[in-house]
């Protein structure tokens, strides 16, 4: 697969008439939902398997900062 500089992906999105260029956009925000969608429901379905192995840590919100900061000092 060629690799297309991201200059030359501009000059072809300029080419193409507005209601074009409104029907990329669209489509491209519409996969990076769907993409968003799937990572979400990746993480979620990660978390499960944690909680049921039990591996998941759990707490509240201070807990989750005070393991959050631990985390950066080390």
């Amino acid at each position: 697969m060629s690799v297309i500089s991201f200059d030359t992906v501009i000059e072809f999105i300029e080419t193409l008439s507005i209601p074009e260029q409104e029907e990329l956009f669209e489509l491209i925000k519409k996969r990076r939902v769907e993409r968003r969608h799937s990572e979400i429901v990746k993480n979620a379905q990660e978390t499960f398997e944690a909680m049921e192995q039990g591996t998941a840590k759990r707490g509240n919100l201070e807990q989750l900062r005070s393991y959050l900061l631990a985390d950066e000092e080390e």
